[in-house]
């Protein structure tokens, strides 16, 4: 009965986990939303959210999880970003450090600034897990999009992703995880 049991959780969770590699989000297009956040962290992602503030998707961006010392200057230079841009549209957030901590950090700046709908730009294996975090963090009344960006990951980086998907999926819906 235990091994039964055991087959079958396996076989679950490889079905689970072929299903995640296979329909990884991709970017989003032709949606504007109150705010982007980009969470620090994976290559590809402010570049993304620059570009959607240029093309006026978002009235404001949040950058989570900034190292301490980086400045805008320094996004400035890097990004290739306009300093009037990052002046007027970019907040940098420094208390983030992990997923959890970006949802929150996030989820007390959207709600600050009275914004309903955001744009989530991260790694496209690790859209899954971040959304469904700062959904949890921002509650009901924010909408949160999705926005994946391209990512190259190892196959035991998509492994432990899963994992910690399927973990916090099952610690927020018992109620421990938040």
């Amino acid at each position: 009965m235990i091994r039964r049991l055991a087959s079958l959780l396996l076989i679950a969770w490889c079905l689970g986990f072929a299903w995640f590699m296979l329909a990884l989000p991709g970017p989003l297009e032709g949606s504007t939303s109150d705010a982007i956040v980009v969470p620090t962290g994976g290559p590809g992602r402010l570049d993304r959210g620059f570009d959607l503030l240029r093309r006026r998707q978002a009235r404001r961006m949040l950058v989570t999880g900034v190292a301490p010392g980086v400045e805008p200057a320094d996004l400035a230079r890097e990004y290739r970003v306009a300093p009037a841009l990052l002046a007027c549209c970019v907040d940098l957030g420094r208390d983030a450090v992990d997923t959890r901590t970006n949802a929150g950090e996030s989820a007390a700046w959207l709600k600050a600034r009275g914004f309903t709908s955001v744009r989530l730009v991260t790694s496209d294996w690790h859209l899954r897990r971040a959304a469904m975090e700062l959904r949890a963090a921002a509650g009901p009344r924010v909408v949160v999009l999705g926005d994946g960006v391209a990512g190259s990951p190892r196959l035991a980086t998509l492994v432990s992703e899963y994992d910690k998907l399927l973990l916090r999926r099952v610690l927020l819906w018992v109620g421990t995880g938040g």
